[in-house]
């Protein structure tokens, strides 16, 4: 090589390095790691989540979720709490709008909070299930929000339908709210102007249906627990424990003293863990639905007249094991992965049996729109479960039935 060419060779540059991406905090960072652990802790529970899982959910180091909030009980709490204040603040009707007659302030106050049920969907659960992990302090300032949004449903009520008496207007406001909140409950996709439309006709009939009358003197029943150990007995203490105090909660000497086992070891010769007495219990909750939807069709002679009878062997079996029902809600978020999917899968199937046969009896429902009401109406009898329990016989099981059924058919149920 000639001393020309090493003089060419030296005086190619050589090739510039690429600068390193600059990336930029963005200005609602903030906003954004609410969002996401909202997300995260209606997924798997306060428990489930921990702050370097929101962290990687949102691509940034721990030390950065940090800077914003000092702990994760902080994120949860505030998220928490700004949920139930935007409930609040749905329900409150400007000096103007209070003026309007009462149908009209009836329509302001279920669309804001359907559209603010609608705008926070994807963290409602949050706000629904995991609000018992809240320090005293913080329960008493959400319970103050909530009760809020309940004295509003009962004062609409009121001016619309005087006739009813407190009770009445109590278990139809709750229903009404039911309503609201079963968005966060499953996820469903529609148009947003369908999902409203929807819903709205859902809660006029509901606003609008005679209740059974109380049956004074007539209790509802509950599925006896054993006195002497057997492996229900150990499954339904189980449940109970994880329904008063939370799954995280609840250690496995709980639950063999509860079952009046000598020592824990005891519950291993049943269950491998205490997450396989949940996923049990959930298996047997999903079989008991499943298994009601054939004899049912078979025995009935109309699409209307098999729902009817869905609707009452599903309130029928929640009645009898309420502490069940409010722990899938709240808890299959501890539930291993695989399971939890599994379940989900034939919580979707037995969705998608009642869908097929409200289509069937209301032909101008849509398949999702008839999959939104039956998640509604599964809701609704949770719900009703959670605040009155299976014995007040203001929300007896006949009443249940007739609401969950003005959900589903509409007024002219």
């Amino acid at each position: 090589m000639t001393a020309g060419a090493d003089r060419k060779i030296q005086e190619v540059p050589a090739a510039a390095e690429q600068p390193r991406p600059v990336r930029r905090r963005p200005k609602n960072r903030r906003a954004m790691i609410a969002a996401t652990a909202a997300e995260a802790f209606s997924t798997l529970g306060y428990h489930g989540v921990s702050m370097d899982d929101i962290a990687a959910r949102l691509d940034i180091s721990s030390t950065a979720l940090y800077r914003h909030y000092p702990s994760k009980y902080a994120l949860f709490c505030e998220e928490t709490l700004r949920l139930g204040t935007v409930c609040a603040q749905s329900v409150r009707l400007s000096a103007e709008e209070c003026e309007r007659p009462v149908a009209d302030r009836a329509n302001l106050t279920f669309d804001a909070l359907l559209s603010a049920s609608i705008a926070n969907r994807r963290g409602a659960s949050l706000l629904r299930w995991q609000g018992r992990y809240l320090q005293p302090e913080d329960r008493l300032a959400l319970s103050a929000d909530l009760a809020a949004v309940h004295t509003a449903g009962r004062s609409l009520l009121s001016g619309f339908r005087p006739e009813l008496d407190e009770d009445d207007k109590a278990v139809l406001a709750q229903a009404l709210f039911s309503i609201i909140g079963s968005l966060g409950d499953h996820q469903v996709n529609l148009p947003v102007k369908t999902m409203s439309r929807r819903l709205r006709a859902a809660a006029i009939a509901v606003a609008h249906c005679d209740l059974p009358a109380q049956q004074a003197g007539v209790a509802n029943q509950q599925a006896e627990t054993p006195s002497t150990f057997t492996p229900e007995l150990l499954l339904r203490q189980a449940i109970k424990l994880f329904h008063e105090h939370g799954y995280p909660n609840v250690s496995v000497e709980d639950i063999a003293v509860a079952a009046q086992l000598p020592a824990p070891s005891a519950v291993y010769r049943y269950y491998r863990s205490k997450g396989d007495i949940l996923t049990a219990a959930f298996r047997r909750a999903a079989r008991l639905v499943s298994d009601a939807i054939g004899p049912a069709v078979a025995a009935s002679d109309s699409p209307q007249q098999a729902l009817n009878r869905l609707i009452e062997l599903y309130v029928e079996g929640s009645f009898a094991d309420r502490e069940l029902t409010f722990v899938y809600y709240a808890e299959i978020g501890n539930v291993d992965p695989a399971e939890r999917t599994l379940l989900r899968n034939i919580q979707r199937l037995n969705v998608e049996e009642w869908a097929k046969l409200l289509v069937a009896a209301r032909p101008q429902l849509a398949p999702q729109e008839a999959r939104l009401l039956v998640h509604t109406a599964l809701t609704l009898v949770v719900d009703l479960g959670r605040r009155y329990g299976s014995a007040n016989p203001a929300c007896s099981r006949s009443r249940v039935a007739h609401l969950m059924r003005a959900i589903l058919f509409g007024r002219e149920a």
